[in-house]
């Protein structure tokens, strides 16, 4: 799939998300350099979480740390970059995603997730590029930025208030976005479960309808 360029949304958008977080996160890694560094390293690699779909936010909010997915097979690459550029943080390896903590807080800074899940392994084809202070990066595109929201809502490992902040983002998007292209977010939704097309759909349905979503 072919990655549309963009300027204004997601550039203001990651400028608004990392102002916000920089007042109140002690010892922030700024998303820029995240994307500074894993670019020389030559990983590929998207930026998500809410600093990922900022642009896709009428109003971006602050997270703790900088999320990315990052390339096939590319998540030991992309590590070792960062903690070469971070070398006080430190990496515990868990199944699908390598958290990056400062251990003076004990905050994760960095999640740099792994494409091991169905839905991540596709992640990259389904992008936007964005240009921002002399750097190009990918942010998800609409579809994918609601997938990626969609897995942990439904997902009963999942603590029930990291839910309903993942539900805000989601009907936010919806909200804002008239065009989302409903048969690529069912195609999505299917690599999340089987039967989890009709499911994302049916919830954009319900967000445009003003109903309440049950999680």
């Amino acid at each position: 799939m072919a990655t549309a360029k963009t300027q204004n949304p997601h550039q203001e958008g990651l400028a608004i998300s990392s102002a916000i977080t920089s007042w109140y996160v002690k010892n922030m890694i700024p998303p820029r350099e995240v994307i500074r560094v894993l670019t020389d390293a030559k990983v590929r690699f998207m930026l998500v979480g809410a600093h990922g779909i900022a642009g896709w936010l009428d109003e971006p909010r602050a997270t703790q740390d900088v999320d990315v997915l990052v390339g096939y097979r590319q998540h030991q690459k992309a590590t070792r970059a960062l903690l070469a550029a971070f070398p006080h943080l430190q990496a515990d390896d868990q199944e699908v995603v390598i958290r990056l903590s400062d251990p003076e807080s004990g905050r994760v800074l960095i999640d740099v997730m792994k494409s091991v899940q169905p839905l991540h392994r596709e992640g990259l084809r389904y992008a936007t590029t964005v240009a921002w202070e002399g750097l190009t990066y990918k942010v998800p595109s609409l579809e994918m930025a609601l997938a990626l929201k969609f897995g942990p809502m439904v997902s009963i490992a999942r603590a029930d208030p990291k839910k309903y902040r993942d539900a805000s983002d989601f009907m936010l998007m919806v909200k804002k976005n008239p065009n989302i292209d409903l048969a690529v977010l069912a195609e999505l939704g299917e690599l999340v479960y089987p039967g989890g097309g009709k499911e994302i759909v049916e919830l954009v349905r319900k967000v445009r309808a003003g109903e309440k979503l049950q999680l």
